[in-house]
């Protein structure tokens, strides 16, 4: 059975100051006006959350650089159909911009019938046409750029959007033409994305082309900080053992607008039949009164006598399908919170999706990717009047006594746990590192608390209107070159994916009870970062480390504070959770250094969560798998241990000992140790 337990992973509450709703003198909300003032770049980056207004900031910036940069066209490529309706004629100059948003009808190719390869010939004719704008999906893009060459395009701007879907991966079409694009120079590029990192952990982009791109950040903090209505979002996984449909309604709220999807097929959690699966929520939602004739709507009769309209996109049938996705379409609408009340989906109702009113996303299963996840909860993030409180839920069943379903549970537990652990760093205030020394002083537009700015404390300042915190660490390793500086400044999440999503990290963090701290935060990270930045010096990879750790143990810090707080408030009201949590660890920290941030297991709060949340007996079969694959040391690991032991004598002038009583300087005098034995042994050899 699921838990009757409300245990999220995290839990965020935002201040609802409308400041990402306000438009200025030109229709632009906050975001817009970012992205906007960076419109002369030839390459731009724009990272931003679901609902931010991404794609009426390309607006703005594709008409000025038609109007006022000389470019001749605007090409925007989506990745799916459905994603194209998003860039449909917008009355821009009705709300002050000084043009209007026009898509000929011929040239949104994303509504036009046939095959994407079909419609080649289309953009084709729209390259030699006087018009100013085509959508299209990545797919008639790659054909195009094949048929008719680079030089095609030249002059013009090329809006990727969903941008995740790009990867250096030699084997992905787009993502070599766009390098192609980058290396011949004579187009612009502007993509866009809510999650720029993908879920296979491959690059985005090479290094190299990535570093021509100039970045405009809105964050998840800023977006939903300024809203008006949507006040919480949790996110959390909970484990389940049986038939998911028969337990659903433990995590269910009839009540909630709700998107469900379903398992995949082949995974787990399904019975291999959705179509039962389907049947079985609709009968544990209630009695069925039939069907709305209109809508193709399922209509239930709850326990609690109220009828609620449940949108079935699992059916098959193309009519029935195709009838209910034309009836969702007109979800969206600001005075229609009623229209329907639950989503039962697989494949769909994800990225692109829009349903304002949706307060829940419970999906079971883990799904094909962290990218995918944070599409999925993005489904929940719109603000809409009445709207206070969102969250995400994902279904993970319990292992059995089946050796290799144990195998799989562990997988789709640890991918669970990273997920959570990404979305808690995406969802929190986003932290800006300094050095402490001698003659730092506060910076302006920061709060430092009731005591203000103290010389001799670890200071940590808030800027309320944009949630960024600026925090003091005492021998944190500063980024030299350029591309460190953008790497701290701008992408220490794609780092931290990068983290999380390392089953080894993982597994040692959550069930070796033996394992050093630091064997995580420096040996591991360390790796993680020379891997994904090795153009890099080794100073600079250390500082892109220690900021990325520093990132990921705070808010991991503040999220054990804030369970402290909310398990200590005898008023019994919900809590600021993370936010709180990060404010008193800045009232507590007053002695705040690397060394201390090094010396935090970053999974220790996921396992406490995961030991809430799981039986017993799961938890001991889930740790006596992974113990049993446990290789203690790997060369590499050794090597770089014996590096940072070389680090040790240089400051304190000796080895570290193997006796020491100090875990980390045993494990740095056994990496030499292995050295050793390795080097003797090819010697004997």
């Amino acid at each position: 059975m699921i838990k009757n337990k409300s245990v999220p992973s995290v839990s965020v509450n935002y201040a609802r100051n409308g400041s990402s709703k306000k438009s200025n003198e030109l229709g632009m909300r906050v975001m817009q006006e970012r992205a906007y003032s960076k419109r002369g770049e030839q390459y731009l980056l724009i990272k931003s959350p679901p609902a931010s207004g991404k794609s009426r900031a390309l607006m703005f910036i594709a008409l000025d650089k038609i109007h006022n940069q000389g470019l001749k066209q605007a090409i925007i490529v989506v990745p799916e159909k459905s994603i194209g309706s998003s860039f449909n004629n917008e009355p821009l100059s009705k709300y002050g911009f000084w043009a209007d948003w026009v898509v000929q009808p011929k040239w949104n190719l994303c509504n036009a019938p046939g095959e994407d390869g079909g419609k080649v010939n289309s953009v084709k004719a729209f390259l030699e046409s006087e018009d100013q704008v085509l959508v299209c999906t990545h797919a008639t893009f790659r054909f195009a750029v094949d048929r008719f060459g680079l030089e095609a395009f030249d002059d013009r701007l090329i809006a990727v959007d969903e941008f995740h879907h790009v990867s250096a991966n030699p084997d992905n079409k787009l993502g070599a033409h766009l390098g192609q694009f980058i290396n011949r120079g004579r187009v612009h590029l502007v993509a866009m994305t809510g999650s720029y990192f993908r879920g296979d952990a491959e690059a985005v982009l090479a290094p190299e082309d990535e570093a021509n791109f100039e970045t405009v950040t809105y964050t998840y903090y800023e977006q939903l900080n300024g809203y008006e209505y949507l006040k919480t979002l949790d996110i959390g996984y909970y484990f389940y053992s049986g038939s998911y449909a028969d337990e659903i309604l433990s995590v269910l709220d009839p009540d909630e607008k709700t998107i469900i999807h379903i398992p995949n097929v082949n995974s787990r959690e399904s019975t291999k039949d959705k179509h039962k699966e389907v049947e079985h929520i609709l009968e544990e939602l209630g009695e069925w009164q039939g069907t709305d004739p209109d809508t193709g709507f399922h209509l239930i009769k709850t326990r609690s006598g109220k009828i609620i309209k449940v949108a079935d996109l699992v059916d098959d049938d193309p009519g029935k399908r195709e009838r209910v996705s034309s009836a969702l379409k007109r979800a969206d609408e600001k005075d229609n919170r009623d229209h329907i009340d639950i989503i039962i989906a697989l494949g769909m109702a994800k990225e692109g999706f829009d349903w304002i009113w949706c307060e829940h996303a419970l999906t079971v299963g883990y799904r094909s990717s962290l990218t995918e996840i944070v599409q999925i909860i993005g489904r929940t993030t719109r603000d809409a009047k009445g709207k206070t409180h969102a969250r995400f839920t994902n279904l993970i069943a319990e292992p059995d006594a089946e050796e290799g379903a144990v195998a799989d549970a562990v997988n789709d537990t640890l991918k669970a746990i990273a997920a959570s652990l990404l979305m808690e760093q995406v969802l929190a205030p986003k932290f800006n590192f300094t050095i402490k020394k001698t003659g730092s002083g506060p910076v302006e537009g920061y709060d430092y608390g009731p005591g203000g700015y103290n010389p001799d404390g670890s200071n940590v300042g808030v800027n309320e209107q944009t949630g960024q915190y600026q925090i003091e660490i005492g021998g944190l390793s500063e980024p030299k070159s350029r591309d460190a500086q953008r790497i701290c400044r701008e992408d220490l999440n794609e780092v931290i994916t990068a983290f999380v999503q390392d089953k080894t990290a993982l597994e040692r963090g959550l069930f070796d009870t033996e394992m050093v701290p630091e064997e995580l935060t420096q040996v591991r990270m360390g790796k993680i970062v020379r891997d994904k930045y090795p153009e890099l010096d080794d100073d600079d990879q250390e500082a892109v480390r220690q900021h990325a750790i520093a990132a990921l143990n705070l808010t991991q810090k503040a999220k054990q504070l804030a369970g402290e707080i909310e398990e200590s408030d005898e008023t019994g009201s919900r809590n600021t959770a993370l936010i709180d949590g990060v404010r008193k660890f800045a009232m507590d920290v007053r002695d705040l250094d690397i060394d201390l941030i090094d010396s935090i297991n970053p999974f220790g709060e996921a396992y406490a969560i995961l030991a809430k949340t799981m039986s017993e007996d799961s938890l001991k079969q889930v740790a006596a798998v992974i113990a049993g694959k446990r290789v203690n040391l790997s060369l590499e690991e050794a090597r770089e241990l014996a590096k940072r032991a070389l680090k040790f004598k240089q400051e304190r002038g000796r080895l570290p000992s193997i006796t020491s009583p100090d875990p980390w300087e045993q494990r740095l005098a056994e990496g030499i140790a292995f050295l050793q034995r390795k080097a003797a042994e090819n010697s004997n050899g």
